[in-house]
């Protein structure tokens, strides 16, 4: 494989595989492999390109992550009469991996690194994993603002998933580096467009959800755009839709996540920031709306701006006076008003884009799905995200519109209050009839030398379980020897959580053959950046 995607050490030790079959797996129909599975030693063929040798006896086949029952026998006697008598199936988590970024090229005619890609997918197949997961711009795919689309590159990645014997979970993407310059062009000609703080500064990137059904965009709604890309989608990937590509994802906000761009600016959503956020309500859209809100609920002074007292981005609860407890403005009258409309402007923004999803995707033998954060932090970060209400009417939305719920952001090994976070996640879809599917932080077993999966709280008895999870994301550092035998006991411990460990790495019962991790350090010279694209 390539320097640019896959970049170990040249003396990495290769990964030793056993194969696990113990009765947990066997009871499930997990066979023990008879033979020797091999990824192959990565090497340089004479046109620069570097592919896996596939010399494998028997293939692991795809991950089902066997969930463990850690209550009695009384309490699921107890939940079973509960509901009705209904008896809970065993369940299964779909394990997908998500692509570069920068699969296709940013015209959108061709594939960065095709060979690197396709023996990524083979790797990837052998060691059992479901499905990859492809990152789809907006920005790449429609870069004017007329009616045409280039999906070719994207057409040919969805092959490429297809021959490897692979599903793919298609995320498309209408945020941040996603919008297009055409969009980017309208929002320089009315900056009121995007997100606007308190000081007034405006997040590039991010459309205001208050122009959702305004033609903002050279005559056209957001909105209307939105739909425009998802039906191009739909008609351009028929012949892949319900057989290799089995789930789409759409963008709610920044990030992907319905969430409004509360974090700093420059901070891009991440955790490293200790402050609360600020609200975004200061584009002229939104304190319109803000203004018509207040006079139709009788309170006509309230709607002449956001609150006076509003936190910063880096303040604490307690040095906040809108949040301070006690005394702060957000538990009177006044701060119920202001937080139940600004939860409700986000929330009617996913509705209106879960609907043009939905229009757009209406009849077709795929999945729907979407992204919620997982925020920490006391619960005016909440509010400033805008889920002032938590996420009981977010989960009550989406499995109106039949779209699944995807927890974004979990760590391999969750903190307390990440492990409450989930559980109210877990709650609220199981309340509301939901689907729950997880999406991990960036290379999510790296930062957790044990290597165990999120399993502990996602695999854990319960009615509500997980359709998929989602580990982000592939590149050089994925498959580096620091990382991928990590990754490879992250897959063990979903197939079999009670019994993997550090050892169950499988191989061959005589314990003479190894599955190798690619080395990069075949694939080029020291320093040698390859990148190789394929155009269609």
């Amino acid at each position: 494989m390539e320097a640019a995607l896959m970049q170990p050490a040249a003396a990495a030790t290769p990964v030793r595989w056993r194969c696990v079959g113990d009765a947990s797996l066997a009871g499930h129909g997990q066979q023990r492999l008879a033979g020797v599975v091999r990824l192959g030693v990565a090497r340089r063929a004479a046109s620069g390109a570097v592919r896996a040798s596939s010399s494998s006896s028997r293939l692991l086949g795809p991950v089902r992550a066997l969930v463990s029952e850690e209550r009695g026998e009384d309490a699921a006697a107890g939940e079973r009469a509960a509901a009705g008598g209904e008896e809970e199936e065993e369940g299964a988590v779909r394990l997908f991996v998500g692509l570069p970024a920068d699969a296709v090229v940013s015209d959108g005619r061709g594939v960065s690194r095709p060979r690197a890609v396709s023996a990524a997918l083979r790797a990837l197949k052998l060691l059992g994993v479901d499905g990859v997961e492809l990152p789809v711009s907006w920005a790449v795919v429609q870069p004017g603002s007329g009616g045409w689309f280039e999906w070719a590159g994207y057409r040919t990645v969805a092959s490429m998933v297809r021959d490897a014997g692979l599903d793919l979970r298609v995320s498309l993407r209408t945020d941040g580096d996603a919008l297009p310059e055409w969009v980017a062009d309208a929002a320089d000609a009315d900056p009121d467009v995007l997100f606007t703080d308190r000081s007034g500064h405006r997040r590039v990137g991010c459309l205001s959800f208050a122009v959702d059904e305004l033609p903002v965009l050279v005559g056209k709604s957001p909105l209307q755009a939105y739909e425009a890309f998802f039906r191009s989608f739909a008609d351009e990937f028929e012949d892949f839709l319900g057989s290799t590509i089995t789930d789409v994802t759409v963008s709610l906000g920044p990030n992907g996540e319905l969430q409004y761009p509360s974090y700093p600016p420059g901070n891009q959503g991440s955790h490293g920031y200790a402050g609360i956020g600020e609200f975004q309500c200061y584009d002229k859209y939104m304190l319109a709306r803000l203004k018509r809100h207040a006079e139709s609920s009788g309170q006509p002074l309230w709607g002449l701006s956001g609150p006076h007292d509003g936190p910063r981005y880096d303040e604490s609860p307690e040095s906040s006076g809108f949040f301070r407890e006690p005394g702060g403005s957000w538990k009177s009258a006044y701060g119920e008003f202001f937080l139940s409309w600004y939860a409700g402007e986000l929330l009617g923004h996913g509705d209106r884009v879960l609907a043009a999803a939905s229009r757009a995707l209406g009849g077709k033998p795929v999945a729907l799905s979407a992204k919620v954060p997982l925020l920490r932090g006391p619960s005016p970060v909440d509010a400033t995200a805008g889920l002032h209400g938590g996420y009981g009417p977010v989960a009550e939305m989406f499995a109106r519109h039949g779209c699944a719920v995807i927890a974004s952001g979990v760590e391999a090994q969750p903190d307390a209050a990440a492990v409450e976070r989930l559980a109210r996640i877990k709650a609220a879809c199981a309340e509301h009839g939901a689907r729950l599917a997880a999406e991990s932080a960036p290379l999510a077993a790296a930062h957790d030398g044990a290597g165990s999966a999120a399993g502990g709280v996602w695999l854990s008895a319960g009615r509500t379980r997980p359709c998929q999870f989602t580990y982000q994301r592939m590149g050089a550092e994925f498959f580096s020897p620091a990382h991928w035998p990590l990754f490879v006991r992250f897959v063990r411990a979903l197939e079999c959580p009670e019994e993997a460990h550090e050892d169950d790495l499988p191989a061959s019962a005589d314990g003479g053959e190894r599955l190798t991790v690619p080395s990069a350090a075949a694939a080029a010279p020291q320093g040698e950046a390859t990148r190789e694209e394929h155009t269609v």
